[in-house]
């Protein structure tokens, strides 16, 4: 079946040694892997190697197959060219660590309306905003409630937060957040891009807090796995 659809690319891998294989969140059908052969060989192609950077927006037209199978692509457009993400040092790094998240993340074949917009509109933002030091981490908090696993927040005094629940609670057990550690994490609840200038973590606070964030993901999802570029990230930020 042929469509064109939006699309943001998540990874890409080397598949011989002139193709690669990219996989995307698509608009419409959600995660797709595309195989474009001879890409890395042929400097006259119309579909560029370049365009497919972590978390690009593209415009694919594709031949879409069968679940989890590959497909490929007839034309790609890039929808916008970000102006800062691939060029800030800071940014690139935030952007491979995300797109690394995305991947391991969202497995599904099919439509996600919301989710889609909110990767679209939180990278523009990203994109066109320069105190970005704690953006990883509130896209990473607010991406839960498109997976399902946003803290519940009716009781947010209480002194525990048990990340297996999603809850907080009044007694400790071997999932909970506690102490200065939760007093750091609270800052991100309930806030937009926007106000993330607001929150003054210092380097020790967000490496704490991204700390919290992965494995809450991995608490939540199967097959979730820490990204490789974690450490990149943490030496960047450090």
């Amino acid at each position: 079946m042929i469509e064109t659809t939006k699309a943001i690319v998540l990874t890409t891998i080397k598949y011989g040694d002139t193709s690669l294989i990219a996989t995307c969140y698509t608009e419409k059908k959600g995660v797709k892997s595309y195989l474009l052969r001879g890409i890395l060989k042929s400097k006259k192609t119309k579909i560029k190697s370049a365009y497919f950077q972590p978390l690009m927006p593209l415009l694919l037209t594709a031949n879409h197959n069968n679940k989890g199978s590959l497909n490929s692509l007839r034309e790609v457009e890039v929808i916008s060219f970000y102006h800062s993400v691939y060029s800030d040092i800071k940014k690139r790094s935030i952007a491979l660590f995300l797109s690394e998240v995305l991947y391991y993340s969202i497995k599904e074949e099919e439509k996600n309306e919301s989710l889609f917009k909110y990767l679209e509109a939180s990278l523009l933002w990203f994109d066109t905003h320069t105190n970005i030091s704690n953006f990883h981490l509130l896209f990473l908090l607010n991406l839960t409630k498109y997976l399902g696993f946003y803290p519940e927040l009716n009781l947010v005094n209480l002194p525990y937060f048990d990340m297996l629940e999603g809850q907080f609670i009044s007694s400790n057990n071997s999932n909970t957040v506690s102490g200065e550690k939760l007093t750091q994490f609270k800052k991100l609840l309930g806030i937009n891009f926007d106000a993330i200038h607001e929150v003054n973590f210092n380097a020790k606070n967000r490496q704490e807090v991204l700390s919290i964030l992965i494995q809450y993901f991995e608490l939540h999802l199967d097959g979730f796995r820490q990204p490789k570029s974690l450490n990149v990230l943490r030496s960047v930020f450090n």
